[in-house]
């Protein structure tokens, strides 16, 4: 006999779940710096007259409203990814305006407002990274999932590609599944897959540029160099700058001290790993991405804080350092792997 479902049982995971965040975090990400940028360019206007301002929050309360809207009303993978969006760019200009909801004077120029939104969009970070790979479904899980799949494409129609797709994740879910998934696929209309479009096109190659930049000894070899060298030269400004009275801003002794802290931590691990680097390279590499992590997950923080916005570079770069030495130590794993 088969077992009663519990009353109480958890709702089955969604499993493209990382991509919706990964899209939330993106399109908030671009809102927050797209709106400094506008409104730095033109002197910070204000809409409204008479005593009233119209904020940009309460234009991502709206869009954040619209975006679950759509989540709420459509079914289908591309209702969630527009509401993703439509959500991320709503968060993003909510989480702008931050500084004047943790201040007496509601100061939205509040330094350590930049940290505060670094923060809120690294942990929606880290939890769909957390997500992706590791969320292991079960039967009913994956059954359920599949039939989204198959109800999203009753309009719309399924490619081979997401036929494909529904079928593997009912494979192994008992044969009365796999019969009522697959007779739900035949009356469910085909559709050929579109031709590529041009930002796609660029995508593609974009990717292909990326790998090739990866792969490269000399790419490889000028990032350990950076990341071991970095470290001392941004304790060195800041000591050279506290001794000639010229820190940037020195209101924030707590955020420069943050940042020195973690110029030192990235600095051991770093030193450590290229000691580690004629004997064990797989170990050097996993040294270095966590160099690159405390800096990501603990200095850029304080870098914030001290730098507000332009710190931005400084992430970009940091982001890149991460993804090449990722992409070494997976290839040193993978290489070390057959041999054990």
């Amino acid at each position: 006999m088969r077992a009663r479902p519990s009353r109480w049982s958890r709702p089955p995971r969604v499993l493209e779940a990382p991509s919706y965040l990964q899209a939330f975090v993106l399109s908030g990400v671009v809102t927050v710096l797209v709106t400094r940028a506008y409104l730095q360019a033109t002197g910070y206007p204000q809409l409204g007259g008479g005593g009233l301002h119209i904020a940009h929050v309460l234009w991502g309360g709206l869009l954040m409203t619209a975006g679950l809207g759509v989540a709420l009303v459509y079914l289908g993978s591309a209702a969630r990814i527009l509401g993703a969006i439509l959500g991320g760019m709503g968060f993003g200009l909510f989480i702008d305006e931050v500084g004047k909801f943790v201040t007496a004077g509601t100061n939205y120029f509040y330094a350590p407002a930049a940290s505060i939104i670094y923060v809120a969009f690294a942990l929606l970070v880290v939890i769909s990274q957390a997500l992706r790979g590791r969320t292991r479904l079960s039967g009913p899980e994956r059954t359920a999932n599949a039939l989204y799949t198959v109800v999203g494409g009753l309009t719309t129609g399924l490619s081979a590609r997401r036929r494909a797709a529904v079928l593997r994740l009912i494979r192994g879910c008992g044969p009365e599944v796999e019969e009522a998934v697959a007779r739900l696929l035949d009356a469910v209309p085909r559709r050929e897959p579109p031709a590529p479009r041009l930002w796609q096109r660029w995508l593609i190659r974009a990717r292909r540029a990326a790998i090739w930049v990866t792969t490269h000894r000399w790419v490889v070899s000028l990032v350990v160099l950076y990341v071991v060298g970095e470290p001392f030269v941004v304790v060195l400004r800041i000591v050279l700058d506290a001794i000639s009275g010229e820190l940037p801003d020195q209101q924030e002794w707590g955020a420069v001290l943050g940042v020195s802290v973690s110029a030192l931590i990235t600095a051991v691990l770093s030193i450590r790993g290229a000691l580690l680097l004629p004997s064990d390279q797989v170990r050097a590499f996993r040294l270095f991405k966590l160099a690159l992590l405390v800096d990501l997950l603990f200095g850029q923080i304080f870098s914030f804080t001290v730098n507000q916005f332009s710190a931005v570079f400084a992430l970009a770069v940091d982001l890149f350092l991460l993804a090449v030495v990722t992409a070494e130590h997976r290839r040193l794993c993978r290489r070390e792997r057959p041999s054990r």
